[in-house]
């Protein structure tokens, strides 16, 4: 009876661990985003916003805001499908959800949900060899590192399933479930043409570890084959942007020339083996950190667990050998490929060393998880919790609340006034709020090919300027866009194609072929004034 009792509080920790992440994840990234506070990965919401509400109308992948991105097609189409830069037949799942409520509210929702369902997995998932305190402690580090709560902070991203299917898929090995474990191998790798990194990592465990030696060679084999297939030939198909663009900008550092494919960058790595070496290991400091990091919530064991790092081997070279900064950020979407195995091998770990989870480990690996959200929350990942952390504290850039909602509502009046089938341009944090249409771009753009293969310019302009003046003084790349943008609004009152219908606080909107309301120029050419000194800046 007394052992009955103690699974049930236990049970009841994980759910109330469960329970509490979804809550404040969910606050925090709805605040940030009906609060309008700025941030990088907000185009992106919009784009995938776009591809749902697409998606429920029978045009499946295609988004205009996608297009703006390809390299593919000169001017962005309406009609352009975006399984040419990401290969992602998965989201299919989330379509009647998103159905009974299309907006990209709907989506900031379903990335908790799936991040949270995660956790719940992955405690029965660690009850299969531990006891309950133990997988109870494994849970709160999922839910507590910085690689789970930073890109969760952020917009809903395809690689946001792949801790869900991971762990369903560990389970159902631990469970010799084969055929759960085929199909969710086969829903791996339909989140994205490059989810298959992981799946190879797990093959390679199986066969190093001598578990299921065959059964690890067929993952191998299987996961190799599908991201080579769907890169080079399915993708191409769609457009050219994975072997001219994401390729290329990836491995740049490995291929030459503007144009490759993955066997080309595969066969430049393994031909290279002392660039290769020096990728690994440099920059040294923050491949250390990225490292660490990861394995904080743990208790650091994730370092002595031959396990963990055959799990993570596939997907932790990948990240080191890219080309591009943001690839070792803890708080970007691509940590997720690594949190899986560091967890699954840090489970194995302990199923061989029982003996070790004493008191004096427990407090060690509590303090380990307080230190990890400590700096998760205090990164400000994705800005979502700049109502209370300054962006910069030197220069001293902070909005408070009131600011912003004030500044919310000047925008959601302007919104109002714009159809639901108008084509809109607007800057990158308004975009997901009005990206549910079928002709949407990113100002400064203004031009698409609509559905009947017309080049038309779009009837609305929406821009929120004074984000960009607040934040100019400690970020460069938001007084270049302020400079730009500013001089694009200029361009378009010259040339008469557009009129300023509405200008408050910085908000700028304007529609196509109408004549410039008089108090609305008034004001614009008053905060035109007001940011002179800023353009002029070198």
């Amino acid at each position: 009876m007394i052992a009955k009792l103690k699974k049930l509080s236990i049970d009841r920790a994980a759910i109330a661990a469960a329970i509490i992440f979804f809550t404040v994840e969910l606050i925090l990234v709805l605040h940030r985003h009906y609060s309008y506070y700025p941030s990088y990965s907000s185009f992106d919401q919009g784009i995938f916003n776009q591809v749902f509400w697409n998606g429920i109308h029978g045009r499946f992948f295609q988004s205009s805001l996608s297009s703006s991105e390809s390299i593919s097609v000169p001017i962005p189409e309406v009609s352009y499908h975006r399984l040419g830069q990401h290969f992602t037949p998965a989201l299919l799942l989330w379509l009647p959800i998103y159905a009974i409520l299309p907006s990209a509210g709907t989506l900031l929702a379903l990335n908790v949900t799936l991040i949270t369902a995660a956790g719940v997995v992955l405690y029965i998932l660690a009850r299969q060899r531990l006891d309950p305190k133990l997988s109870v402690i494994i849970m709160a580090g999922f839910y507590g590192t910085k690689a789970v709560i930073g890109p969760t902070l952020g917009n809903f991203q395809d690689l946001c399933q792949l801790p869900l299917f991971t762990f369903g898929l560990l389970l159902a090995l631990e469970k010799r479930s084969w055929w759960w474990f085929w199909g969710l191998a086969a829903l791996i790798l339909a989140v994205r043409e490059d989810a298959g990194i992981l799946l190879f990592g797990i093959g390679f465990y199986l066969i190093a570890s001598e578990r299921y030696p065959w059964i690890g060679l067929a993952v191998c084999i299987l996961s190799f084959s599908y991201a080579i297939v769907i890169t080079s030939k399915v993708m191409p198909l769609f457009s050219h942007d994975v072997s001219g663009r994401f390729l290329v900008k990836q491995f740049g550092n490995f291929v030459e020339g503007d144009q490759t494919s993955s066997l080309e960058v595969l066969w430049a790595i393994i031909s290279k083996p002392w660039q290769l070496l020096l990728e690994i290991v440099t920059p040294l400091g923050r491949t250390i950190q990225y490292i660490f990091n990861h394995s904080l919530p743990l208790a650091l064991v994730p370092l002595i667990s031959p396990s963990t790092w055959m799990l993570i081997a596939a997907p932790l070279l990948v990240l080191l050998l890219r080309d591009d900064y943001w690839a070792l950020s803890m708080n970007m979407r691509f940590a997720l490929t690594v949190v899986p195995g560091l967890f699954y091998g840090a489970i194995i770990w302990w199923s061989y060393n029982t003996d070790a989870f004493k008191l004096r480990l427990r407090r060690f690996w509590a303090f380990c998880i307080g230190v990890s959200i400590f700096f998760a929350l205090t990164s400000n990942p994705h800005r979502a919790l700049s109502f209370l952390i300054p962006d910069s504290f030197d220069p001293w850039v902070y909005a408070s609340p009131l600011q912003q909602w004030q500044r919310a509502s000047i925008i959601n009046s302007f919104l109002a006034k714009i159809p639901p089938d108008a084509s809109v341009s607007a800057t990158r944090h308004i975009v997901p709020h009005i990206s549910g249409r079928r002709e949407m771009l990113g100002f400064p753009s203004l031009e698409l090919i609509n559905d009947a293969g017309e080049k038309v310019s779009v009837d609305y302009v929406i821009a929120d300027l004074r984000q960009l003046q607040q934040y100019q003084v400690a970020f460069e790349d938001d007084r270049d866009r302020l400079r730009d943008l500013v001089g694009a609004i200029a361009r378009l009152l010259e040339q008469g194609s557009y009129g300023m219908v509405g200008c408050q606080d910085g908000v700028i909107f304007m529609q196509r072929g109408v004549a410039s309301d008089t108090s609305a120029l008034l004001a614009w050419e008053g905060f035109r004034q007001e940011v002179e000194p800023i353009l002029k800046q070198s």
